[in-house]
């Protein structure tokens, strides 16, 4: 929604002819706070509750779309609180502006599995003031108390009187909202709750959904650039003349992430950058190498690093420890390679521009928009397009893929409208991996086979130091992304003697957070490393991890749970063999109990069953298929993922050699979802942690091969 030019924020509220409700997201610093944001206040809305004439009741959505279902979660919310006819809801995204900012991050963004929990209890105030402000309205027309009203289904009513909310909405936009109100107990829900179709699926399966690649203006040309082939690199100097005599292209010029090359359409654009001739200064990342890099972190996993937990004498426990347990591990960088490449359409204008496509980083782009093309920030508007998947590379600190867009709409010099588009060969290529890591462990048991010391070193990129979130993030030279799931583990917290360190080493290659951040390796080292402690303390994997967890009920409440619903200790048929895994993140719980068989050297998941703690459940539907959609994500990784880097160069390029999971690899997958009134978790990441090492230690319990580098590779 835009306000038309020289109405106010207060004229346009006041002459709408239809309810508008706005509800304020106070920005708030730290993870702290996005798990437990301020209660909700009116005064300055950053999102709005619109409820027209015509009874639609739109929810306009401070939150990017990217297949997580926040286009059906909130207005649940809304309409819950609201008591309308769900049949009448809609969905918009919200423009860039900063009234939408995230309340712990003070940016309008979409990440952390994050967008349902922070918002939660604020559109269900939403709605609940639209409620009472239709029953004001009501009220007032009818001449009876408030309190003899109720609002259902899209009517206020009393006794035998009925008004609908879209005939209300004009009078109760004139009402003062109320300074308090009355939330439902969600023991009363009657649409939140319950399992719900999503509001985007009948666009996106007639094809009327507009995402990135899809965007189509008058005028519009394509361009794609040539970046440096390896991470640094400069350009030197360029030849243009065959590209420019390629049919359909328009221009070609150079911009700071390369040289592009603009055209008529794609693939006049594509054949023009082939025919380019540049000259490269490579950088400082010519010899970037996987075998030495592997050999350094090895190297640094044997030394001192910065403290990110401790506690007691971890060398003394480990001399007097009955037995000691030692591993080291190993996960490599990987790509976000989401099904829709990267792309960004920019038109500049004399007064302002405007940028389409599906983002996470709305503030970001918007900022840097305006700085390239010297404007102000609220001269930019973004378009946020539906997302075809993002996994976090849609959310880059630099805005990369949408600055490199407004630098070639900015260098080609015409008003037309520009699409940048990256090839999936640009994708793989272009940056932004989830860092390799490796880790050490050394862990020393007493006689009852409990962890009596716990000594592990973390060596990989930091994905936060140079970026805005840093100060909040990084403290005491530790990047929380890199140790979380390790110095916050129940396991280590529940050694006496402890001690976890970290290695950052800098180097060329740009990493960013990717789909469950630090928990994608941490939860494969934790998980697997505590089957190989069961077994030296010679217990079984599952009561060995219930004695550890003894005094964590949320974690046995989904490991008991998962056991339970995949017939843990039942034998197997077919030659296969079943492991488990339970982890914490984002606030949510996730066991999963793995079935795998391995012929001829090759590995098949059968079947997956997951249980899941994530706090108040808004839409089971939506939480069933997040956890189906991470059980694919988390199996592509594991049994696929890998980039490497040979003379600089990544050495794999499109879907031939970085595979992702096909549909014949795809387990049954079982979701059980235990029912609880605590606070609300994430649900769009915590089903990837435990995907790699439930299928892991089924490996080890099938083979007896303990895998301790990913993907996996049988002997």
């Amino acid at each position: 929604m835009s306000t038309p030019s020289g109405l106010s924020r207060r004229r346009f509220l006041q002459t709408s002819g239809a309810l508008v409700i706005g509800f304020y997201v106070a920005p708030r610093s730290g993870l702290a706070a996005m798990q437990a944001p301020a209660a909700p206040a009116l005064p300055d809305p950053n999102a709005f509750l619109r409820i027209g004439e015509d009874e639609s009741v739109t929810v306009i959505l401070a939150h990017s779309e990217m297949g997580q279902g926040v286009w059906t979660a909130l207005p649940m919310l809304v309409a819950e609180e609201l008591g309308c006819d769900w049949a009448k809801v809609r969905a918009e995204e919200a423009p860039a502006a900063p009234v939408y900012a995230h309340p712990a991050f003070g940016m309008q963004m979409t990440g952390g599995s994050s967008s349902t929990y922070s918002e939660l209890d604020r559109y269900r105030y939403a709605g609940a003031v639209a409620r009472e402000m239709l029953i004001q309205a009501a009220a007032e027309q009818w001449k009876v108390d408030p309190s003899a009203c109720r609002a259902e289904a899209g009517f206020v009513v009393s006794g035998d009187k009925r008004l609908s909310f879209g005939k209300l909405a004009a009078a109760a936009q004139k009402r003062t909202p109320p300074a308090t109100v009355k939330l439902k107990d969600p023991k009363d829900w009657k649409i939140a709750g319950r399992p719900t179709k999503r509001l985007d699926s009948p666009e996106k399966v007639t094809g009327q959904a507009q995402f990135g690649m899809d965007v189509r203006l008058p005028g519009m040309l394509t361009a794609l650039v040539a970046r440096a082939p390896i991470f640094g690199g400069t350009v030197k100097g360029f030849r243009a003349e065959k590209a420019k005599a390629v049919p359909g292209v328009k221009a070609v010029v150079q911009v700071p992430s390369g040289v592009a090359v603009v055209g008529e359409h794609f693939w006049a654009a594509k054949l023009g950058r082939d025919a380019l001739e540049i000259d490269w200064d490579p950088g400082p990342g010519a010899d970037l190498d996987t075998q030495r890099l592997r050999e350094e972190f090895r190297a640094a996993a044997g030394t001192p690093g910065t403290k990110a937990a401790a506690a007691g004498d971890v060398d003394a426990a480990l001399k007097s420890a009955a037995k000691t347990v030692e591993a080291e591990y190993e996960v490599p960088y990987l790509a976000h390679a989401p099904m829709e490449p990267l792309n960004c359409t920019v038109r500049i204008g004399a007064d302002g521009a405007e940028v389409w496509t599906g983002t996470q980083f709305q503030t970001m782009d918007q900022t840097v928009t305006a700085k390239i093309a010297g404007l102000k920030p609220e001269q930019v508007k973004i378009h946020t397009m539906f997302l075809g998947g993002g996994f976090g590379r849609r959310a880059t600190p630099t805005s990369d893929f949408v600055s490199e867009a407004v630098q070639v709409a900015k260098a080609a010099g015409g008003a037309a409208p520009i699409k940048v588009v990256w090839t999936r060969e640009d994708d793989i290529h272009g940056g932004y991996y989830r860092p390799m890591y490796v880790h050490r462990l050394r862990v020393g048991l007493g006689a009852d086979g409990k962890p009596v010391a716990w000594r592990q070193t973390i060596v990989g990129q930091s994905i936060l130091e140079g970026t805005p979130f840093a100060p909040m993030m990084i403290k005491n030279g530790i990047d929380d992304t890199s140790v979380e799931g390790v110095a916050d583990s129940p396991y280590v917290k529940g050694t006496a003697s402890h001690l976890v360190d970290l290695h950052s080493p800098k180097k060329t290659i740009p990493v960013l957070w990717l789909r469950s951040v630090g928990h994608s390796h941490t939860a494969f080292v934790m998980e697997t490393f505590v089957d190989d402690l069961a077994r030296a303390a010679g217990q079984e994997p599952l009561e060995y991890r219930r004695r550890l967890l003894s005094e964590h009920p949320r974690h046995l409440g989904v490991l008991n749970l998962a056991a339970e619903k995949a017939g843990w200790g039942r034998p197997l048929s077919g030659g296969r063999a079943r492991g488990l895994a339970v982890h914490e993140s984002f606030g949510s719980w996730m066991a999963q109990v793995a079935e795998v068989s391995v012929a001829s050297g090759r590995v098949r998941v059968h079947r997956v069953v997951c249980a899941v703690d994530c706090g108040i459940c808004v839409n089971p539907a939506g939480v069933r298929a997040q956890v189906e959609g991470a059980v694919a994500f988390g199996l592509s990784a594991a049994l696929h993922g890998e980039l490497t880097f040979k003379d600089g160069r990544v050495q794999q390029s499109n879907f031939h050699d970085y595979p992702l999971l096909r549909l014949n690899e795809m387990p049954e997958v079982e979701v059980h979802i235990v029912p609880s009134s605590e606070k609300a978790g994430g649900i769009g990441e915590p089903g990837v942690p435990p995907v790699a090492p439930a299928v892991a230690n089924a490996i080890f319990a099938a083979t007896g091969q303990r895998l301790r580098r990913l993907p996996f590779r049988l002997a």
